[in-house]
């Protein structure tokens, strides 16, 4: 890990929740109010984070963010803002001289990711790190997923369906971050919460998802502007699948039904989250095998898998190994976190359409 320390760019849930012990020194936080930096400053002190890390705000120009950035002992920054100032920051971020990591989406939309990927290859990539914290991605289990499909425990993927329904109300602790609950980028929690599951998809499926049609609606006015989008997606001539994703459920007991299936020409498998006792949550694959005889299934094996669920200490950890000249996981790319922003405008949009995902990732329309 760098001999520097790292500051953290926002406050919340993030800082009370995700970062653990194995990160490097937590040398500051910055927030736009004082109030909220101080308690994220809190909250890093009761999660062992000691020394207390420096507070920056908005509302005093001597620790603002400028004063942060210009600290030489902060290698790099975790930027974990509302998304549509994370651009902005991310560049001054990167202007400064810090590695950034930088939370899910990349960017409100396509153009927006496009631009800011053109600016960091031009200016930046050579010597600073940029990743995008998407933990599903890290998840070891959907990156086991990947490695059976790869070693061809299921044959070749020939079709695909994924779930993912919840249900938010005005309550929940997401909801009432003020930025979520007025959002002013498209999709609302579709875009902020729904590339979970494109990435998801992302890192188990052998190929990209070139194309999808599909419908977008509001079922419920607190989570405008869309709750709800169901789509057929397909990647080239390899297979095609089933995407629905909503956070309108009118319950918080939704349909049991399983979040990933995906079926190949000898079998298929399963996953889905669950909390086990003994093991805490894990993400667990079902994989489930015909076997033949004279070109003839006789009978299924199967072959349970439980992956406990690690996804932001791996993206974390990977970070910090990457900055300091380690092998690392082949996570965090950019270039894949736009993929995902690519699918859920897509969605939003298509209205029935067809819609091309890789010339929209090109060309940004």
């Amino acid at each position: 890990m760098p001999s520097n320390g790292i500051a953290i760019l926002g406050a919340g849930i993030f800082v009370k929740e995700a970062l653990g012990s194995g990160a490097p020194p937590l040398l500051a936080v910055y927030s736009r109010s004082e109030k909220s930096a101080r308690e994220s400053a809190e909250e890093a002190v009761a999660l062992g984070l000691a020394p207390a890390p420096s507070i920056y705000h908005d509302g005093d120009p001597a620790m603002n963010l400028d004063a942060l950035l210009a600290r030489t002992d902060i290698t790099a920054v975790i930027v974990v803002l509302p998304i549509s100032l994370q651009p902005t920051i991310i560049l001054q971020a990167l202007a400064a001289g810090k590695h950034v990591l930088s939370e899910k989406p990349v960017a409100p939309d396509v153009a927006g990711g496009i631009a800011l990927l053109n600016e960091y290859n031009e200016k930046y990539r050579k010597h600073l790190v940029w990743r995008v914290a998407e933990n599903f991605e890290a998840e070891p289990g959907f990156r086991a997923v990947h490695g059976a499909i790869a070693a061809g425990k299921i044959g070749k993927v020939n079709f695909f369906k994924a779930v993912a329904v919840s249900y938010v109300d005005t309550d929940n602790k997401y909801y009432k971050t003020p930025w979520r609950t007025v959002p002013d980028y498209q999709g609302g929690f579709l875009l902020d919460g729904g590339v979970h599951t494109i990435a998801a998809l992302r890192t188990m499926l052998p190929h990209p998802l070139t194309h999808l049609s599909g419908f977008a609606s509001l079922n419920f006015e607190h989570l405008k502007p869309h709750d709800t989008i169901q789509t057929i997606a397909k990647a080239g001539s390899h297979f095609h699948g089933i995407v629905e994703i909503s956070f309108g459920a009118p319950t918080k007991t939704t349909p049991s039904a399983d979040q990933y299936v995906i079926t190949g020409s000898e079998g298929w498998l399963t996953v889905n989250s669950k909390k086990i006792e003994g093991k805490g949550n894990v993400l667990r694959t079902v994989i489930r095998r015909a076997v033949k005889a004279e070109g003839k299934p006789t009978k299924e094996v199967e072959e349970v898998i439980d992956s406990p669920v690690k996804g932001v200490e791996a993206e974390l950890s990977s970070f910090f190994d990457k900055i300091a000249g380690k092998e690392t996981l082949n996570i965090g790319d950019p270039l894949g976190a736009l993929h995902d922003v690519a699918f859920i405008q897509a969605a939003l949009n298509s209205g029935g359409h067809l819609v091309d995902l890789t010339k929209l990732v090109s060309e940004g329309k």
